[in-house]
């Protein structure tokens, strides 16, 4: 495994590496975003990683999501993301945790343990929630805004989520985020203005059947997950 990172540390430095190694990050969310910021955390040398998320893998995921194929419909998604943590870097060690982070169960986690937390989930209060917490604790997040509806991923930018504009969700976490008194957050958004075409459900999938529907392709939300990565590693390293 000694020369598994040298490309890395050609780059970074050994020290950098040897900081990342001994880094640890939860990752909340492991869907399009998600899958693809712990795939390049992972292939960057981090040593410990928290992952969050209670779903399973569908169908409808495999047009955006890395650890989808057909091979792995119907399995957890932190069960199929740890498993290939490992055959990235099987000196990695790996906590998976099959849950819905909200408020109710917020608990079963320590921020203070974290030397960084990436929130990659969808539900607005969730995210309101973990970004609280992180900036109570002191402990540094990176947080991303809306990426479905989308089609442009060059027009990812990242910012504190005071500086966003355009991005529909960026918006009400901000008014949120003010009110709670959190004074910094940062944040990967996007200036493309999404997309106002929507189709129902009309699958027997009870938890969105009948529901409005997002679209979502492949190169948006992996662009986002990677851009996240990337602030992780450069803020672990240096």
């Amino acid at each position: 495994m000694a020369g598994q990172f040298i490309r890395t540390e050609y780059l970074l430095g050994e020290e950098a590496v040897s900081k990342l190694q001994k880094s640890h990050v939860a990752v909340f969310g492991i869907g399009g975003v998600g899958g693809y910021l712990v795939e390049a955390l992972a292939r960057s040398g981090v040593g410990e990683f928290d992952i969050i998320d209670n779903d399973n893998i569908e169908l409808s995921n495999i047009n955006r999501q890395i650890i989808a194929t057909h091979k792995t419909l119907g399995m957890a998604k932190v069960d199929v993301m740890k498993e290939r943590i490992l055959e990235i870097n099987p000196n990695a060690k790996v906590n998976a945790y099959k849950v819905f982070y909200s408020q109710e169960t917020a608990d079963q986690f320590d921020f203070t343990k974290y030397d960084y937390i990436a929130d990659a989930i969808d539900s607005i209060t969730s995210k309101i929630n973990i970004a609280f917490r992180a900036d109570k604790n002191n402990i540094r997040i990176i947080s991303a805004m809306g990426a479905g509806n989308k089609l442009d991923p060059t027009k990812f930018e990242v910012a504190d989520i005071y500086d966003t504009s355009v991005c529909p969700l960026a918006k009400v976490m901000r008014k949120e985020l003010r009110s709670l008194g959190v004074s910094k957050l940062k944040v990967v958004y996007s200036k493309e203005i999404p997309s106002t075409l929507y189709k129902k459900d009309e699958t027997d999938n009870e938890k969105t059947k009948g529901k409005r529907i997002i679209g979502s392709v492949a190169f948006v939300p992996s662009v986002a997950g990677l851009i996240m990565a990337g602030e992780i590693i450069k803020d672990l390293s240096f």
